[in-house]
């Protein structure tokens, strides 16, 4: 769905904690949760405003998202 939020809390709400936890005392965490927040206000951005851009860099800014999304899932779960 369009504009639609992907941080982590919405994605995960039943690991709040957990993902509380990790910010405030892992310093790459909280880096790479940063660069994730960053890069999903950027896609809902472009997608909410219409703005112009290739299908292809809509579509690599959606994977590098994911796959930030995917290396703090997996700090989450260690």
């Amino acid at each position: 769905m369009l504009g639609e939020s992907h941080d982590l809390l919405h994605e995960f709400p039943d690991l709040e904690q957990r993902i509380s936890a990790l910010r405030a005392s892992n310093p790459d965490f909280a880096a790479l949760m940063d660069e994730h927040n960053a890069l999903d206000a950027r896609v809902r951005q472009i997608e909410e405003l219409g703005n112009p851009v290739a299908d292809e860099t809509i579509e690599d800014l959606k994977k590098q998202r994911l796959h930030l999304k995917d290396q703090l899932y997996a700090m989450i779960r260690a």
